[in-house]
């Protein structure tokens, strides 16, 4: 792919690939569909399943596609912010490889970002093939009193916000890292996701800087993007798990009041790891019956 001229754009999308699977062919061909000005840039973490190859021939000639290619797994936010120091667009949005985005949806989140005041991140409710809301998608900072009322189903007090999914624009403590929409200015202003993150819960820290720098974190409610289940936790179980527990240690240990209380912090590290260890097996059994 030829390096993008040094236009503005109104939009970039930026979307990381490692060993995605063919749902990453049809993200593409769903933000490539929209006629609304855009570029796509496709960040690649070292794939070996040649997808993102084959995207690049098949759009050899589309000039809104910018394909990069890492030579390592960098991971989910070290690739973003590699790609957005590459884009043009004054707004950014982050997507997920196994979603598929309608120009409908596209604009309606663009008209949010345009009309709301210090608007810094905007999300969609994300859905699985049946139509069914992830609880993500609205969600509160998962503190150690929230994390333990999820564990024992005190819905009204926990991580997720209880009751049905709203249906309209609302304010949100985080929503879900499969779709962000936010202006380029708070992205640099916050200098991009934390790179100490390898994978998960560098979208609940991005929220969390957003909110504390003073900008609102909102969820459009009434935009509805399918959302299918990640080619790298499917082939890589125990791999994922492990960046995720250790995403949710780091983001504990960064913003949670009660990990400065060491009996906690040394509960929270122990609760943690074994909950990592005690999955290993049921992830590897469900792998080899693949």
């Amino acid at each position: 792919m030829s390096a993008p001229d040094t236009t503005s754009l109104a939009l970039s999308v930026i979307v990381v690939s490692a060993d995605s699977g063919l749902s990453l062919r049809d993200c593409v061909n769903s933000v490539l569909a929209c006629t609304i000005p855009l570029e796509l840039l496709l960040i690649d973490n070292a794939s070996s399943d040649g997808v993102p190859q084959a995207i690049a021939r098949a759009r050899e000639n589309d000039h809104r596609l910018n394909v990069i290619y890492n030579h390592a797994n960098l991971g989910f936010g070290p690739a973003v912010n590699r790609a957005v120091a590459q884009s043009r667009g004054q707004a950014l949005l982050i997507l997920n490889p196994d979603c598929l985005l309608e120009q409908q949806s596209l604009q309606r989140l663009l008209d949010v970002l345009a009309a709301e005041s210090k608007a810094g991140l905007v999300g969609a409710v994300v859905c699985d093939g049946q139509g069914v809301p992830d609880p993500a998608s609205y969600r509160r900072d998962p503190v150690f009193a929230r994390a333990l009322a999820t564990f024992f189903k005190r819905n009204d007090e926990g991580v997720n916000i209880a009751g049905p999914m709203p249906d309209h624009l609302v304010e949100a403590e985080a929503i879900s890292g499969a779709v962000m929409l936010m202006p380029r200015r708070v992205f640099e202003w916050m200098n991009g996701f934390d790179e100490h993150y390898f994978l998960h819960c560098e979208d609940l820290d991005l929220c969390r800087r957003v909110r504390d720098a003073g900008w609102r974190v909102l969820l459009a409610g009434d935009v509805r993007v399918q959302h299918g289940k990640g080619g790298s936790s499917r082939h890589r179980p125990v791999f994922v798990s492990y960046h995720k527990h250790r995403g949710m240690w780091r983001w504990f240990r960064k913003f949670d009041p009660a990990a400065r209380k060491p009996h906690i912090a040394v509960a929270v590290w122990l609760g943690l790891w074994g909950h990592f260890l005690l999955q290993i097996p049921g992830q590897l059994r469900r792998m080899s019956r693949r």
